[in-house]
């Protein structure tokens, strides 16, 4: 395997240092086994009725998101730079039973590729970037990926790998969030363009 650079993550560095509420979520949750079902109840204590249709990420969720309602979208499977044959793509496939977007920009900066793979799809329901979750563990690649997106974040804080096992970009995001929201940043909620 080659190695994984993310340019996209590199590049919206400069995005995240004007606008720090980039890679804030929308809600928290500890795992993924903690995530509400169906979504919108991540969102309860806002004061917005939230339409999620879609999100991009996995398992007892197929059933209150059937068909391409999820989708998987990660830096390595499906991730044409690294994932040039589209093996790692096909093996998530098989094991979860989800798409795997082939994108050629890295999360967070894939967006127009997650919203196109909709348009394609227009029985997933969804008219626009205000309907999609993303669910994700990193707040610099999926949060980021949702608030450019004008899409809601759900970051899963404790993600699946142990906290002594993550980078070090990992680690410093868990202390990043509570520090940016202790100093009154906030995500923006997503709108819909008939609000």
């Amino acid at each position: 395997m080659s190695l994984n650079l993310n340019l996209s993550a590199s590049l919206n560095i400069f995005r995240l240092l004007a606008k720090p509420s980039l890679c804030l979520p929308h809600a928290t949750v500890a795992t993924f086994d903690d995530l509400p079902i169906p979504l919108n109840k991540a969102f309860s204590a806002r004061e917005k009725s939230v339409d999620i249709r879609a999100i991009h990420r996995f398992e007892v969720l197929r059933a209150a998101y059937p068909g391409r309602c999820l989708l998987i979208v990660s830096n390595t499977a499906g991730a044409t730079s690294y994932d040039r044959d589209g093996s790692l793509a096909a093996a998530v496939e098989k094991a979860t039973g989800i798409h795997v977007l082939p994108h050629s920009v890295k999360k967070p900066g894939c967006g127009d590729e997650i919203l196109a793979y909709f348009q394609q799809h227009p029985e997933t329901g969804v008219t626009g970037p205000h309907q999609i979750a993303v669910v994700g563990d990193r707040l610099f690649t999926d949060m980021m990926l949702a608030n450019m997106m004008g899409s809601w974040g759900i970051w899963v804080k404790d993600g699946v790998v142990p906290l002594q096992q993550k980078s070090i970009f990992a680690r410093v995001e868990r202390k990043l969030a509570p520090w940016l929201l202790s100093r009154g940043y906030a995500s923006t909620d997503p709108s819909s363009p008939f609000d």
